[in-house]
Parts: C-alpha cells; sequence; structure tokens
C-alpha cells in the first residue's frame, strides 16, 4: 500500500478521536476514527516491518496526545466561543408606585401578569392565590419587583348592590 495513502488513514484516525474527546458527542466519530487509524498502523506493519509499524505506532499516539493538549487549551477555544454581552434590563420605564391599583391579566399562582394603566408588568402576590381580572393594589415595588394583594375596596364596590 502507498506510504501516503497510509498517512492519510492515520491522520484521519486520529483527527476522528480528537475530535471525539474534544467536541463531538455519541461515539461513532471516535470509534471510526480509532478502526480508521488502526488500520493504517495496521497496513504499515504488514507492508514495511517491525521497525516502521513501531514508528507509526508511537507517532501516532504521540500525535493524538498533541491534538489533544492543543484542542484543550483555552486559546484555541475563544474563536468558538461567545463573548457578547447583554447590557439590556427588564421593565426599565416602568413608573409604578406603591398604592397604584390595576387589573390581573393572569392568574397569580403567586406570580403573574397585572395591568397598571397602560403598562403590562409582572407581580407577585402578597400571600394568597389571585384569579384572573383582579382588581390589586401595589404593597411593595423596589427594582421591578412588584408584590400586589387583592384591592378590596374596588372588590367591595363590584358587590354592593346598584339601587
Amino acid at each position: 500500500m502507498n506510504p501516503i495513502i497510509i498517512g492519510a488513514l492515520i491522520v484521519v484516525g486520529l483527527l476522528l478521536v480528537a475530535l471525539e474527546i474534544v467536541a463531538l458527542p455519541g461515539g461513532i466519530a471516535g470509534i471510526l476514527g480509532f478502526i480508521i487509524a488502526a488500520v493504517g498502523v495496521w497496513q504499515t506493519y504488514a507492508h514495511y516491518g517491525l521497525t516502521a509499524g513501531n514508528v507509526a505506532l508511537i507517532s501516532s499516539i504521540i500525535i493524538l496526545i498533541g491534538l489533544l493538549v492543543y484542542f484543550l487549551k483555552a486559546r484555541t477555544w475563544r474563536k468558538f466561543s461567545l463573548n457578547d454581552e447583554i447590557n439590556s434590563k427588564v421593565n426599565s420605564n416602568v413608573n409604578i408606585q406603591v398604592g397604584d391599583k390595576g387589573i390581573t391579566l393572569s392568574r397569580l399562582a403567586p406570580t403573574g401578569n397585572a395591568m397598571f394603566g397602560t403598562q403590562m408588568v409582572e407581580v407577585h402576590s402578597q400571600k394568597e392565590f389571585i384569579e384572573v381580572q383582579q382588581p390589586v393594589e401595589v404593597v411593595s415595588a423596589r427594582d421591578n419587583h412588584f408584590v400586589v394583594r387583592l384591592d378590596s375596596t374596588a372588590a367591595d364596590e363590584k358587590i354592593k348592590p346598584t339601587s
């Protein structure tokens, strides 16, 4: 067999094994790479004798270790890693104060959404679950973390009969 073909088998096999260890999950690439590299070393033993086969085997092991060291260095992976920063904030223009009244848009169990004027925000109920379309009042507002309770005055107004 041609020495270029044997060398190509060994190199391709070692690359597949290294990629399996570092990046490709599943085992198929690693097994296939090991088989290809082993065929290359075996063909070296078969066609060129014991000395050439030993050189191919030892150099294959050294090349594999070198590839793994190269792949596992942090500098190698900086090219592939995400370095973007997220600087946005959620609800950055919310103007809701303690005492503001609104209506729930979803069930608060204990977290959900409520509408205060034209602003929809995520709120947390103070103690109980609050159903949808119930009037609520803000009891705590800190860093866009709003705690609400059922607005009893609005609930009483709904219950009163009109005469």
